[in-house]
């Protein structure tokens, strides 16, 4: 059975930096995109950065030059390192696998980490 596992999350004051790791257990971790998402209470699900096997990025217009994404497969992790935070970025944080292959698309979720950026 597939496993997404975050960890990292935590309380910050406005300003401070987090690192979110997510380690998972795919044999073919390489293979998959990885992204990070965010949902706040009340609000739906919004993408915040994303990583494709070749290590090219992406991120939400809100979080660049704020937030990294970076991948080690041989650990089998994807991290989100979060600096300048601001409390709208208070959010359950999750992370996403996905490949396609072909006709058929493999998603994968974690359980969330809460970030919450609070004085």
């Amino acid at each position: 059975q597939v496993q997404l596992e975050e960890s990292g999350g935590g309380l910050v004051q406005p300003g401070g930096s987090l690192r979110l790791s997510c380690a998972a257990s795919l044999s073919t971790f390489s293979s998959y995109v990885m992204s990070w998402y965010r949902q706040a209470p009340g609000k739906e699900r919004e993408l915040v950065a994303t990583i494709t096997s070749a290590g090219n990025t992406n991120y939400a217009e809100s979080m660049k030059g704020r937030f990294t994404i970076s991948r080690d497969n041989a650990k089998n992790t994807v991290y989100l390192q979060m600096n300048s935070l601001k409390p709208e970025d208070t959010a359950v944080y999750y992370c996403n696998a996905r490949r396609v292959t072909g006709r058929d698309t493999y998603t994968y979720w974690g359980q969330g980490t809460q970030v919450t950026v609070s004085s």
